[in-house]
């Protein structure tokens, strides 16, 4: 996590309350806490190498990175073995001697990387997009390279693309808090831990990150955002009556702001979406998506990863409908399919998505042979 607890007692402090170590910036609640850290908890040895890695976020950023780079690259070892980088050519990093990770869509011997050649990388192509003032939108592309492969252009997930946050973090944490690239390593640090499943880490960053934007005045559009991070967050901690509120708040209002056709309203609709199966309101969610899937599919195209989502989540509130008739049970398992099939072709059979949507067909399969059996048993009775 960041840095927004006193470091004795673990003081919620946000990102800018509580007092500061002189020389390293260490954070605490107040100067009892510091005072005991200083006698007590070993600050007296550390604050000069906390200093000289450039203050306390830094230092911490640092050893998390090693940390979820060594995790990473254990994660990987068994599918990585024999291979070398694409981008150094090397099976261990010259520097660092990390392993190989790849955890994204490419398949067979493409795709193997260190985590510091992929953040070396991305560091790169941004910081030249910058300087030559190559706009916005080339800006954005380049961004990309710190959470999206560049060779199958999916994004990585787990703990490499954990890894990769802390990389990202570490290369900016240093700018001014409002800076562009500081905010954005911020979010994908959170989204990172949120892939790996670090969830009360992910957590603190994210709502840091939401007391930030609202200290400052940003747009709703930006609060959006963030509570869409928080949201799925909370989801996966199983805090599922929260959730639903949020993701029908966040639905309407990316519908106010953007329109129906925007990226970000159709990604707030299948997350919306979920949350109503999730609460057993199929016929809402039913509802919701069959509007939703034909705007996805012409906007975004079969093969989107939100495309894809919006159908996963049709069959299952089609499959887990205890009204569910047999006509319905059909379509569940042709929608099923069909997401099931693009996202092996797409993402790969062992993407965490194919593997949920293959789950969710098996589900759907096993439903509609319970009714086969069933009508089979009644039209016998009636002969």
């Amino acid at each position: 996590m960041i840095l927004v607890q006193c470091a004795v007692c673990a003081t919620e402090l946000g990102l800018s309350s509580g007092k500061k170590c002189g020389r390293c910036s260490t954070r605490y609640c107040g100067p009892a806490c510091q005072e005991q850290h200083w006698k007590e908890g070993g600050h007296d040895k550390l604050c000069r190498k906390i200093k000289k890695a450039g203050g306390a976020e830094q230092f911490n950023a640092n050893h998390c990175y090693t940390v979820a780079v060594a995790v990473a690259a254990e994660a990987c070892a068994d599918d990585t073995k024999g291979q070398t980088c694409y981008i150094c050519t090397k099976a261990l990093h010259w520097k660092t001697k990390e392993g190989l990770v790849r955890m994204c869509a490419c398949r067979g011997t493409a795709g193997f990387a260190h985590v510091s050649c992929l953040a070396e990388e991305a560091k790169i192509l941004f910081d030249e997009a910058v300087e030559n003032n190559l706009g916005e939108k080339a800006w954005d592309a380049r961004w990309q390279r710190w959470h999206t492969c560049s060779l199958c252009e999916q994004q990585y997930h787990g703990v490499v693309m954990c890894a990769l946050g802390w990389a990202c973090w570490k290369t900016y944490v240093g700018r001014p808090e409002r800076d562009g690239p500081r905010i954005n390593a911020m979010r994908l640090l959170g989204n990172g831990l949120y892939a790996a499943e670090h969830n009360e880490d992910a957590l603190s960053v994210q709502e840091a990150e939401l007391s930030m934007w609202r200290r400052v005045g940003a747009s709703g559009v930006r609060i959006l955002d963030v509570q869409t991070n928080l949201s799925n967050t909370y989801a996966q901690m199983g805090r599922l009556g929260q959730v639903l509120q949020m993701d029908q708040d966040i639905y309407r209002g990316r519908v106010k702001f953007k329109g129906e056709e925007d990226i970000n309203t159709l990604n707030a609709a299948s997350n919306y979406a979920n949350s109503l199966t999730g609460h057993l309101r199929f016929k809402e969610a039913k509802s919701l998506l069959g509007k939703t899937m034909p705007v996805a599919r012409r906007i975004l195209g079969e093969s989107n990863d939100i495309t894809l989502r919006l159908k996963k989540i049709y069959g299952r509130a089609l499959h887990e409908d205890p009204g569910a008739t047999l006509d319905d049970l059909r379509e569940a398992v042709m929608t099923l399919e069909d997401a099931a099939r693009i996202a092996r072709r797409v993402l790969g059979p062992s993407h965490p998505a194919t593997e949920d949507t293959v789950l969710d067909l098996q589900k759907a399969r096993a439903a509609l042979a319970a009714r086969d059996v069933e009508a089979l048993r009644v039209g016998a009775m009636r002969v």
